[in-house]
């Protein structure tokens, strides 16, 4: 497993972290400035400041960009919904691709109407085959584009209103079904927030392979818990281990930036931002 304990060069930031303190081009700006060499930023802070002008940042600064966050959606209660899905994740993609990111991240979607509270049906089934027949074709205009597609499972809390994938081993059986060459096209984002409880992950990272493996999002998780969604732990400040986890991921094959995505309205969105990258620093070298 690589040493990170003498610098940060394979830290990642997911601007959602400092989303709360700072717009899109400061991120950047304030990231290059701490060495800081990759972010993956999601798609409504670069519609706030603009596609080309981060394009042109992240390409000015050097900054890479681990993912973009996020395509998926795909369930709906209509075809109309569903063509609206498809489109939008065509336009994801090429926005990933105008950005450079390594991959697009897929919040694959749940219940459809769920995320706004009234869900229209309760057939998990038939959302998970959308979710299918949506990957299947996003990965048609992904591949032409060179754009590898990263599903994230979500922890199964998530299940109704976000994502019905919750599992690696769901997550994996759709690569299988829609890329069984392991092209490279097609992957998952491993997120330790999402997997960490999950008693078949070692056996899951080592069938992901290098292949598979397009994205390690770390942050820890909090006991007790005050907020399902937005009170994610620094990491370091949970009970998730996550030195652990990345040994199995790097024993796979996997090579890339860990990237750290904080949602925490009680905590870490309320201090500077400053702090907030400087702590993510720091345990980077300690707690990863």
């Amino acid at each position: 497993m690589r040493d990170f304990s003498a610098d940060h060069r394979w830290l990642s930031i997911n601007t959602a972290t400092v989303r709360a303190q700072w717009p899109l081009d400061r991120i950047v700006l304030e990231c290059a400035t701490r060495g800081i060499r990759a972010i993956s930023p999601w798609r409504d802070q670069v519609a706030a400041a603009g596609l080309d002008k981060i394009a042109g940042l992240v390409r000015d600064t050097g900054i890479e960009l681990s993912g973009y966050c996020r395509g998926g959606m795909f369930p709906a209660a209509d075809a109309v919904g569903r063509q609206r899905a498809l489109d939008d994740n065509r336009r994801a993609v090429d926005e990933a691709v105008a950005l450079n990111a390594r991959c697009l991240v897929l919040v694959v979607g749940g219940l459809p109407g769920a995320l706004s509270g009234q869900a229209a049906h309760k057939d998990l089934g038939a959302a998970r085959a959308e979710v299918h027949d949506g990957i299947a074709a996003t990965l048609e205009h992904s591949r032409r584009a060179g754009m590898p597609l990263a599903i994230e499972p979500l922890h199964p809390m998530y299940a109704a209103d976000r994502a019905c994938v919750n599992t690696m081993e769901q997550a994996l059986d759709l690569c299988d079904a829609l890329d069984p060459g392991r092209s490279g096209a097609l992957g998952v984002a491993l997120d330790v927030y999402h997997v960490w409880w999950d008693p078949k992950l070692q056996s899951q990272i080592e069938r992901a392979g290098r292949e598979r493996l397009l994205a390690f999002h770390v942050c820890d998780w909090r006991v007790p818990t005050r907020d399902l969604l937005n009170d994610r732990a620094m990491m370091g400040d949970g009970v998730i281990d996550i030195p652990r986890i990345r040994g199995w991921v790097e024993d796979a094959g996997y090579a890339g930036y860990s990237e750290v995505e904080i949602f925490s309205s009680e905590d870490w969105w309320k201090r500077p931002g400053g702090e907030v990258l400087d702590t993510c620093i720091v345990r980077h070298r300690s707690a990863i």
